[in-house]
């Protein structure tokens, strides 16, 4: 990086979280300017080369129409108690991150920015669906397991074209909508009730009408136990570990350790471990960098190709499961972090991916605490895999790949037979 400037790389989001990453409920772009830059792979210290095509100073800026706006509603706007200085400035920041056209870029007002500290903490209200972007159309990035979104099943990839709520007096399409209205619209109070619009290929355009409840997101869930008459029935005394990571946020490594801890505990009964990051939305690339050197002995697991830098980040501690057989699950609604930790696994280990391919976002976003509590969401980098693959927009297509039985709209999938899954253990 250039001198004094040090990139945080704290999360790898749909929204911009990959813009809030945000599960609805709940809830979490392209990459950079004009710069160009010479990259190394190899250690923390790249080589650098930038070349500087264009500089944004506000002295080079007339801000004048600004003024002259601001001064005209001020003095014949119809209704002057709707004109809220605070508000009309956090819009005018909004309408600057918009304008780049990066859905990822996003300023956040105080109470947005609030929100997407819950999600990476695991608690909020809502119907349980992060939401991101497919080509600038609004989407679900992934369903929660057992909330009110995956009972209604509502899938990965459903775009969301409309959104009502009569108690909100909300009836409104999402074209052009940011992602934090849009979770500002689906959140709302327990027991409530609100429609989506979807579209989905197979099915066409279809509504879905849900009630929020509360969502509580654990970070890593470890199951043992084998595959016995269609399902996963869990035994202590079993041979399979099924791991599974659904996001990567404030307590995902400490949740981690106590899994892997059980794992040891019962290391010579297991034959090998299915790591789950199906409908991961990803969260903070730390977490991921740590889970993949649960497993990887040494090396790079992902690198960082940004506007004035580029630079690898490897290993970071003496894994626990070296050695340790192990199967990795992912689908649709597998991004940013997941999807570095299942490249990883395959380019640096051969490890097998089963299941469908992944979203593909492989853009970093910085995410920072601006004056007056609100936040700003910054697309700062691509990231490629170890073995230089950039996954953005094209996903990771696994090795073997499972078509999982859609369940119906308005039933469960709780009688849906789980092929991905028993395909990975297989693998074991």
């Amino acid at each position: 990086m250039m001198a004094g400037m040090k990139i945080r790389l704290k999360s790898i989001r749909m929204y911009a979280i990959g813009a809030l990453l945000l599960l609805v409920g709940g809830g979490m772009g392209y990459f950079w300017g004009t710069r160009d830059v010479s990259v190394t792979l190899a250690g923390y210290k790249p080589n650098i080369s930038v070349i500087n095509h264009l500089e944004l100073k506000p002295e080079n800026v007339d801000f004048t129409q600004f003024w002259e706006v601001w001064d005209q509603l001020s003095r014949t706007y119809v209704d002057p108690q709707q004109l809220d200085a605070k508000k009309m400035v956090y819009g005018a920041i909004a309408g600057m991150t918009s304008a780049l056209g990066d859905p990822y870029t996003v300023f956040l007002p105080p109470t947005d920015n609030q929100k997407a500290h819950e999600d990476l903490n695991g608690e909020f209200g809502g119907v349980g669906i992060q939401l991101g972007y497919v080509e600038k159309t609004l989407a679900v990035m992934s369903p929660l397991d057992n909330t009110p979104a995956s009972k209604k099943g509502i899938l990965a990839g459903d775009l969301i074209l409309h959104l009502k709520d009569e108690a909100k007096q909300l009836d409104s399409d999402t074209d052009g909508m940011a992602l934090e209205t849009a979770v500002d619209h689906i959140r709302g109070e327990v027991g409530t009730d609100i429609t989506l619009t979807l579209y989905r290929p197979s099915k066409g355009s279809f509504d879905v009408t849900v009630t929020r409840d509360t969502i509580t997101v654990p970070s890593v869930e470890l199951k043992i136990g084998r595959w016995e008459n269609e399902t996963f029935k869990e035994d202590v005394n079993a041979p399979i570990a099924w791991l599974r990571v659904y996001r990567f946020g404030e307590n995902t490594d400490t949740q981690w350790d106590e899994g892997v801890n059980t794992i040891l505990r019962n290391k010579q009964k297991l034959k090998g471990v299915v790591l789950d990051l199906r409908n991961n939305p990803g969260g903070y690339v730390q977490s991921a960098i740590y889970l993949a050197s649960e497993f990887i002995p040494d090396g790079i697991i992902v690198a960082q190709k940004g506007r004035y830098t580029s630079e690898t980040y490897s290993v970071n501690r003496q894994g626990r499961l070296i050695g340790f057989p192990i199967v990795v699950l992912i689908n649709k609604g597998s991004a940013s972090a997941s999807e570095i930790v299942a490249g990883a696994l395959r380019d640096r280990l051969k490890a097998k991916l089963v299941g469908a391919t992944s979203f593909g976002k492989g853009t970093v976003q910085d995410a920072m605490d601006i004056r007056g509590n609100a936040g700003l969401h910054v697309t700062i980098a691509k990231w490629l895999l170890p073995g230089g693959d950039w996954i953005h927009d094209t996903g990771i297509k696994p090795e073997i790949e499972v078509v999982q039985p859609e369940p119906t709209i308005e039933g469960t999938s709780d009688s849906i037979i789980d092929l991905q899954l028993k395909r990975a253990i297989e693998e074991l």
